[in-house]
């Protein structure tokens, strides 16, 4: 739980300031004080939105005090009248009084409270699963695209995407390739660049207009964040005419919000991802947190649970930080706020409910709660249609912690085998469940035992060997294909293409080259997985599937 002094000097001066203070008052919640009912509740954080003059001001802290509320915020003049400071030191003690600045948005105020109460509402600092910062900049993303009616993203000092609004439906293709990236591409970056968007940025913060440029590029409005004349980010609006100055006078203001939200973040965001990552590998390692504390398996949604490994057969985010912020960014954007990710062994994992798997590949029209495994297809249903390399690979479910490393190893064997190109994608959703390619990882597993110098344990299959050496005979391959298509000489011969006929000479010359009792199934089943071993694929070339 978090008190009004420590919510006050957490937003920083520059948003909150506290006029009179009220002890250890704690707070759970943000109410809005509406004319004639009760102001708020205990614990409850009131807004006095729409009250300017003295009279409005003692009339609401006198109702907010007796509704025992947490605290009362005020804007000037009413916040530093000295009527009103003087009744909110009552004797008897009340709510504290805290002033807002002029230049923020009452809106913007609601956003950003319950975000940092949510946070420190979180069962345990750092515990998995702990509200992260960047849901509160998705909203203000959102406000500012409703103030100026236009897509809008908001970016750091490195052109790296922190969020974007909503609206993306009228963007271009260089904000299309932003968003999937998180990063502004680099032919974007240049032609910006040349422009001296970011000279200015660096050095103003006035907003600046750049005009439509080369392979689509759209006009843009640009609103430098600032604190303390420290250059923290930015707004961009993807705009087709210029913007009233009223509307980029608030975007200034949301502006003014975001450079408090992004010094937060700045501080916060590396040590809680330290921290929930640290105990994510811990217990997908060792199958429970840190020092297997009695309540530990709480900092879990309940289970079952999947480890996923996640990958990207595009090339463009094989660095596994870059996954990671890919991930955390999608995750936001689809609603999952408290995303269970976390980087081990060169690896991005993330754990993910599985609520039920009737049911969940979706009624048309249900969508599947934010971090469980139907959530997951649909997103990634959604972000591969711009980026279709990205899939994701899931281990069984573990029932409890103790199984998360069984779930971890065979994620990272699925991932092992897509990479290697040994395991084909379904197609549309990405997404391969251990169930759907347990065939491929049992060949797999066999083959890995049999390993590729099983032909000198004895048997045929030397000696076949040394005679297609010597004599370019192709009796390894004609064996596998009899095998895969059990004994039928019209599909080995089709698979082969070669006539039915020559099939069986070649049977016949091989049998000669190498006596084989083709009737045993040890035998059989000994031999394909040693020819799997040297190299000889599947019947049509097929690779095992999902």
């Amino acid at each position: 739980m978090i008190t009004v002094t420590d919510l006050v000097d957490s937003l920083g001066s520059g948003l909150l300031r506290t006029v009179v203070p009220a002890g250890n008052a704690e707070v759970h919640d943000v109410a809005l004080a509406e004319p004639g009912d009760t102001a708020g509740r205990p614990g409850e954080l009131v807004l006095g939105v729409g009250v300017t003059d003295r009279a409005g001001a003692l009339a609401l802290l006198e109702r907010t005090a007796g509704a025992g509320a947490a605290g009362l915020v005020l804007k000037r003049p009413a916040a530093r009248d000295a009527q009103v400071t003087r009744a909110a030191r009552r004797p008897t003690g009340g709510p504290a009084l805290v002033e807002l600045q002029p230049h923020t948005s009452w809106a913007h105020v609601v956003w950003l409270l319950r975000g940092v109460i949510d946070r420190a509402s979180a069962p345990a600092t750092g515990a998995l699963g702990t509200p992260g910062p960047h849901s509160d900049l998705f909203a203000l993303a959102d406000a500012a695209a409703e103030i100026i009616d236009a897509p809008v993203t908001v970016e750091d000092t490195q052109s790296r995407v922190l969020a974007y609004s909503a609206r993306q439906d009228t963007t271009d293709p260089a904000r299309v390739s932003t968003i999937v990236g998180r990063r502004v591409p680099a032919k974007t970056l240049t032609h910006f660049r040349a422009s001296g968007v970011f000279r200015r940025l660096a050095r103003s913060g006035d907003p600046i207009w750049t005009p439509a440029g080369p392979d689509g590029i759209l006009p843009r409005l640009v609103i430098p964040v600032r604190a303390g004349g420290e250059w923290l980010g930015s707004i961009w609006a993807v705009v087709r005419s210029p913007v009233p100055p009223e509307r980029v006078r608030e975007l200034g203001e949301v502006a003014s919000v975001l450079a408090l939200h992004l010094l937060r973040l700045r501080a916060e965001a590396g040590i809680a991802r330290r921290v929930s990552a640290g105990q994510l590998r811990a217990a997908l390692r060792e199958g429970a947190l840190p020092d297997r504390a009695p309540g530990a398996a709480a900092a879990l949604p309940a289970g079952p649970w999947r480890v996923v490994a996640f990958g990207s057969s595009s090339g463009g985010t094989e660095d596994v930080r870059g996954l990671l912020d890919l991930w955390e960014s999608v995750a936001h954007r689809f609603g999952w706020h408290q995303p269970l990710l976390a980087d081990l062994d060169g690896l991005l994992f993330g754990v993910v409910t599985e609520p039920g798997r009737s049911g969940r590949r979706g009624a048309p029209g249900v969508r599947a709660d934010a971090g469980t495994v139907g959530w997951l297809r649909h997103v990634l249903t959604e972000t591969r249609a711009h980026d279709p390399g990205l899939y994701a690979v899931a281990g069984c479910p573990a029932r409890s912690p103790e199984e998360l490393p069984r779930s971890t190893a065979e994620a990272a064997e699925l991932h092992r085998l897509t990479g290697a190109g040994r395991l084909r994608l379904a197609h549309g959703t990405g997404l391969v469940l251990m169930e759907d390619a347990w065939d491929a990882v049992v060949v797999e597993r066999a083959k890995a035992a049999v390993g590729p110098g099983t032909w000198q344990l004895g048997g045929p299959l030397a000696a076949l060997r040394a005679h297609d050496e010597e004599h370019g005979t192709p009796y390894l391959t004609t064996l596998a294909a009899w095998l895969d298509h059990f004994g039928d000489p019209q599909s080995a011969a089709g698979h082969l293409r070669v006539h039915p006929n020559t099939l069986r000479y070649r049977l016949r010359k091989l049998e000669e080259a190498v006596p084989l009792d083709l009737s045993s199934p040890r035998l059989r089943l000994a031999l394909r997985l040693q020819l799997m071993a040297m190299g000889e694929t599947p019947a049509h070339g097929e690779r095992p599937r999902p």
